[in-house]
């Protein structure tokens, strides 16, 4: 069976990722977690991009999404993180790299008793150099490329109780 001309976007993803691909389209599941410290929102995005994103991951096949966000910091930047409210459940559609994206997105406030990565500047976290992290303070997030971007004035304002949002983001890419 010949190569998918998608392979390339989803290279590296684990088996079990809740992911899939057509000749139309790619579907992702993923968790988000929204980190806030001293009025400042950890985001990260990859060396190659100018888009930035808050930290998270893809769901397993069998996993439930706060424990997958709990693997996805642990793996990504060895913290342990309680996961606390979901604040947002988004629908979201995107083109990335010439491909488009359907992804389901729960967006859970987290936090960490570990202090160690609030730093100033950009970081790495323990999986190498692909990911770049830095602390920003929410009311500069303007001045940032950030994805979804409902998240530029979300954050301001974080929901009390679960909201579900479509959101349509122009070609990122």
């Amino acid at each position: 069976m010949g190569k998918h001309p998608l392979d390339d976007i989803t290279m590296g993803v684990n088996e079990m990722d809740i992911v899939f691909k057509t000749a139309a389209a790619i579907f992702n599941y993923r968790v988000v977690g929204i980190w806030i410290e001293n009025e400042q929102v950890l985001i990260h995005k990859d060396v190659n991009d100018t888009n930035w994103a808050l930290p998270g991951g893809r769901v397993a096949l069998g996993e439930d999404s706060r424990a997958a966000l709990s693997r996805e910091f642990q793996e990504e930047l060895a913290v342990d993180i309680d996961v606390m409210q979901l604040d947002w459940v988004v629908e979201n559609f995107f083109n990335y790299r010439g491909n488009d994206f359907h992804e389901i997105g729960f967006y859970y406030e987290v936090s960490s008793k570990d202090k160690s990565l609030l730093q100033e500047g950009e970081f790495h976290g323990s999986e190498g150099d692909r990911l770049v992290y830095q602390w920003v303070p929410i009311e500069e997030l303007s001045e940032y490329e950030l994805l979804p971007s409902f998240l530029k004035t979300g954050l301001m304002d974080l929901p009390t109780s679960t909201v579900h949002l479509i959101n349509r983001d122009g070609e990122d890419k």
